[in-house]
């Protein structure tokens, strides 16, 4: 396989720019967000009610299986979080099959409290498996915190077996001016606000971020472009209500 520190280099592709109300540069990301979710993670399920008002659990499960997760699959789940995919994942491939990984000690806390699942603590895109260890590899709502999508994809492409599924949950901008206008009244200025009563000053700076990241984050077609780039295959980009958008793809068959 060609050298992956040799490909980052020549193909680094941050989810969006430097948000410096947030953090001072790039180098200082990965350490604000391990710190703001490890701060918001025992208020976490309660923020995610607020932001997907109940929707959230058929939409998982239902992408899961769409893309092809199965009984006695090996799953990992990058940027588990408190398990909301993870658990989803475990109801249809067993929960011997699931291992859910964060870089977030706090996240992992509250996901080992409820969910009987193998759980590592790691970055995304140095994830400690051999190659060709999972059939099913899955992240959701969590890619615009990575440093680098191209070496975030080469890492997943790395620990799926020839031929396992990839599954990103993403929500982004919508291309609709009217559709992005709800958008960010209610995702930049109405669950911050909630989240802030309803859980801590901290959820609510939380939610401030998850929307600025939204905001600007790259669009559809560059995540499409840099999984293929990475390596996969049959990529698709499925996008529901305009704004929620799920990529899926192969690891080649050898």
């Amino acid at each position: 396989m060609t050298d992956e520190n040799t490909m980052t280099r020549e193909r680094a592709t941050p989810p969006h720019p430097v948000l410096s109300s947030y953090y001072r540069d790039a180098a200082s990301r990965q350490g604000f967000v391990r710190s703001l979710f490890d701060r918001t993670a025992t208020h976490y399920d309660r923020i995610n009610a607020i932001f997907s008002l109940g929707s959230g659990r058929w939409y998982r499960r239902w992408m899961l299986r769409r893309v092809g997760l199965k009984a006695g699959d090996r799953i990992l789940d990058v940027a588990t979080g408190t398990g909301l995919v993870a658990r989803e994942a475990s109801r249809i491939a067993g929960p011997n099959g699931v291992i859910g990984l964060d870089m977030s000690p706090g996240m992992l806390a509250e996901c080992r409290k409820n969910l009987p699942i193998a759980l590592v603590q790691a970055d995304a895109q140095r994830l400690p498996f051999p190659d060709g260890h999972f059939d099913f590899l899955s992240m959701g709502y969590a890619l615009r915190h990575v440093s680098d999508l191209h070496r975030t994809f080469i890492a997943y492409r790395r620990v799926l077996k020839p031929g396992g599924r990839v599954l990103i949950l993403e929500i982004g901008r919508a291309r609709k001016p009217f559709v992005q206008a709800v958008l960010r009244f209610y995702l930049g200025r109405i669950v911050p606000t909630l989240s802030g009563v309803a859980a801590s000053r901290d959820s609510r700076q939380l939610m401030e971020y998850y929307w600025d990241t939204i905001a600007e984050c790259v669009s559809p077609d560059d995540i499409v472009s840099t999984l293929r780039q990475a390596g996969f295959e049959d990529v698709r980009h499925y996008t529901s209500l305009g704004v929620f958008h799920a990529y899926a793809g192969s690891a080649p068959a050898r």
